[in-house]
Order: C-alpha cells, then sequence, then structure tokens
C-alpha cells in the first residue's frame, strides 16, 4: 500500500510491518512452517475420520425391515390409487415400487442361498410391466388382473427365497387413513 492511501483509510502503521509486497505468505519460512505443520497434523485428523474398533458397524437394514417399509406399503398404495382408478397416483407408485426393489437388490444380492436380483427379476418384472401398460390404458380391468398377477409374483418369491409364512394378498382395506387415493379434478 502506498503512504497516502494508508493516510486516507487511516490505518495504524506498525513498524515492524512487512511492506505490501513482501508480506509473511511469500516469505519462504512460513511456507515451509505451513507445510510443516500440515504434515504434522495430518494424521491425527485422518485418524479421527477413521471409525475406531470400538465403534458400531453402520446400520444395514436386513431384507425384512426394506420389504415392509419400502416394498409393501407401495403395494398397497398401488392397490388403492388402481380402486380409485388414480392413474396418475398409480403410476407415481408403480415407479417407486419398481425402485424399492432396485434398491433392495443392491442392499441384498444375495440372501441365505437366493439371489434376490435374480427373483426380482425372473418373478416380479414382468407383472410390474404389465401393470405399467394397464396404467397407461387407463384399463380398470386390466389393472386388477395384472395387480393379482403382481401379488401372486410377490408370493411366489416369497416361496422360493422359502419365506412361506409371508402371504401378500390384495389389501382389504387403507391402511393409510391420512391420504385420500382419489384422483384430482
Amino acid at each position: 500500500m502506498n503512504a497516502e492511501f494508508e493516510q486516507q483509510l487511516k490505518l495504524p502503521v506498525i513498524p515492524h510491518q512487512a511492506s505490501y509486497k513482501e508480506t509473511h505468505m511469500t516469505r519462504p519460512w512460513f511456507v515451509v512452517a505451513a507445510l510443516a505443520t500440515s504434515a504434522a497434523l495430518l494424521p491425527l485428523i485422518a485418524g479421527a475420520q477413521t471409525q475406531s474398533d470400538n465403534a458400531p458397524p453402520p446400520y444395514r437394514p436386513s431384507l425384512a425391515d426394506l420389504m415392509g417399509s419400502t416394498v409393501q406399503p407401495r403395494h398397497v398404495r398401488l392397490a388403492l390409487a388402481g380402486r380409485e382408478k388414480n392413474w396418475v397416483f398409480a403410476a407415481y407408485e408403480l415407479k417407486q415400487l419398481s425402485d424399492a426393489f432396485d434398491r433392495l437388490s443392491v442392499q441384498w444380492p444375495q440372501w441365505r442361498q437366493q439371489r434376490i436380483v435374480e427373483l426380482v427379476e425372473t418373478i416380479v418384472r414382468d407383472p410390474l410391466f404389465e401393470l405399467d401398460i394397464a396404467i397407461k390404458d387407463k384399463d380398470e380391468a386390466k389393472f386388477a388382473e395384472y395387480y393379482g398377477h403382481l401379488t401372486d409374483a410377490c408370493n411366489a418369491c416369497h416361496q422360493a427365497a422359502l419365506q412361506t409364512p409371508v402371504v401378500i394378498q390384495d389389501p382389504k382395506e387403507a391402511m393409510f387413513p391420512d391420504q385420500d387415493f382419489r384422483p384430482k379434478q
């Protein structure tokens, strides 16, 4: 800075202050000290970011958790949307259900002796595709038929995975009392 400009700003002048051209950032000793300090602290910073041996492992939802929290509610909402002929919401729920199966297959590519992705692709994908056609055609009868195919596919998948106690059915009533499934005008 020049002296006239400093006078205008009324900045205090410190006798040992470096000139504008030579600040502490350009001094070689400062750069070396900063690099040395950074190198010395790096192991401490990196060590603080890793999990300790006593820390619990990250949470991984079980296959049953994912089925109960992501697949089954969407299966129910899809049925309710179709019953109300809310084709926009049915299309949305069908996409959400398909995506839930994709995420489930990534989280659990294999469960016990079963390859989940193969079960989903060979048993569940076709009924999802059929439902997509029924929804696009706004065909209530085909929707009901294809929804039955999807429900049968869910049960076939459970049978293949030796989960015979898990039986899926067409929902008898809405389990979402706070949601209106009728189409919006």
